[in-house]
């Protein structure tokens, strides 16, 4: 019955994701990379701008550097204030959005496609992309608030195991870098180091316009065009070293909170890795599954030792991070941690059995619809697609891909990608030792 029901679901969302998510693409003549997809349902039109200007391109003195610049680029842009491009976009029910993470910037523009709307949108849009102004009074205050929550979050257990975990996981590679940075290195920045970053990695060649919505194929390559022609037209790309194996190890905080953090993590996948299906089909069945997934089961529901435990990827040009991570109380914390890491090994050594690979795939199947239920979680995929230089038929194959996943291709994945005796481990709130 189960069986039935997997191929059911594949062949109808298979056909509907095809009917429905024809994408194209060309080059602008500024140089960028445009992905267009288009859809008259609505009368909305998502924009997103995407460069290779993430974390990873900061260096340990300019960490934060590429989070600031990309927070002050709608702050005050070709000769606009900041209440006035604000005013501007409200005027027009224009809305801002941004992405960041270790790999990329990302700006994203939502308006009606209505003539009027629209130009005045895109015109405010291709102000704040290619001609930033950094105003140094709002630099120094946008610094005073980054520094701020720098000193708060260092005093959160979840913020201390997350920061002390990739210094373990990535020593000194530019991903082990804090995106939002350091109180020292944030201090330090200066208006013309936003200026410098700006045109070094902000490029027309490096830009990737990813557009969804109600125009044409000739609108959407003006509208590409008017938004990077104005930017230096270099591909200077990125280049990242690779990761290396972390030396294993776990590190142990005293905190006065009443649980315990607990995080584990190894080197997992890059966004174009070919086991990515199957490891992301196992996950699904290690722990990103919620309450059907192992972890969850013998943690939770056996042990009763957390309300929640956890276990994802996160692809990136290179190793992105596998991790997992819950919360208990102190004195459960090791008798977690050791459960934890037992459920990964049998995981890693045996397998999936034939009952949890069906479920999995239908419950990934089954949910990937709502993955693509709105214009803007499509433009995230067009913006990533692009960025990474996926195939155009990614999303159609999504479904196929999962569906053909084997036992053998889960099993031979993670032991191909994880080292569950070299993972780094960091427990934040030790229990009472004190014997009070």
């Amino acid at each position: 019955m189960l069986r039935h029901l997997f191929f059911l679901l594949l062949g109808f969302y298979s056909q509907w994701a095809y009917a429905t998510l024809p994408i194209q693409y060309w080059q602008a003549d500024s140089g960028a990379r445009v992905y267009f997809i288009e859809s008259r349902d609505l009368p909305i039109l998502d924009v997103s701008v995407d460069f290779s200007a993430g974390s990873s391109t900061d260096t340990p003195d300019k960490s934060g550097r590429a989070a600031m610049a990309l927070h002050l680029v709608n702050l005050g842009a070709g000769g606009l204030t900041e209440d006035q491009l604000t005013k501007g976009f409200a005027d027009v029910g224009a809305q801002l959005g941004a992405h960041f993470d270790q790999d990329r910037a990302g700006i994203t523009l939502r308006t009606l496609s209505s003539a009027r709307e629209r130009s005045r949108a895109l015109e405010l849009f291709g102000k704040v992309i290619q001609h930033p102004d950094f105003p140094e009074y709002v630099l120094g205050r946008e610094k005073a608030r980054v520094i701020a929550g720098l000193k708060e979050a260092d005093t959160k257990p979840g913020n201390i195991a997350d920061r002390s975990l990739m210094k373990m996981l990535y020593g000194t590679h530019p991903y082990g870098l804090r995106g939002s940075g350091e109180i020292e290195s944030v201090s330090k920045l200066g208006r013309q180091d936003m200026i410098d970053f700006h045109r070094f990695r902000y490029t027309a060649g490096d830009a990737v316009v990813s557009i969804m919505g109600d125009v044409s194929r000739d609108e959407a390559a003006a509208i590409a065009e008017s938004l990077t022609r104005d930017l230096p037209r270099e591909r200077r790309g990125q280049s990242i070293p690779e990761v290396t194996p972390p030396a294993p190890g776990t590190q142990r905080i005293a905190h006065p909170a009443t649980q315990s953090h607990i995080q584990l993590a190894y080197p997992g996948i890059k966004r174009d890795d070919p086991d990515y299906f199957p490891l992301i089909v196992g996950n699904h069945i290690l722990g990103g599954g919620g309450f059907t997934s192992r972890l969850m089961e013998e943690i939770r529901q056996k042990h009763g030792l957390a309300y929640s435990v956890h276990s994802s990827f996160t692809p990136l040009k290179e190793e992105g991070p596998f991790e997992i991570a819950l919360q208990t109380q102190k004195e459960q914390s090791e008798e977690a941690l050791s459960i934890t890491r037992k459920v990964l090994a049998d995981f890693i050594a045996g397998g999936p059995t034939e009952k949890e690979l069906i479920e999995a795939k239908k419950n990934i199947i089954g949910s990937f619809p709502l993955r693509i239920d709105s214009n803007k979680k499509i433009l995230g995929y067009l913006a990533m697609i692009g960025f990474y230089d996926l195939p155009l038929t990614y999303l159609n194959d999504y479904v196929k891909a999962v569906s053909k996943v084997t036992i053998p291709q889960v099993t031979q994945a993670f032991q191909r990608r994880i080292n569950p005796s070299g993972m780094v481990t960091v427990v934040v709130g030790l229990p009472d030792t004190s014997g009070k």
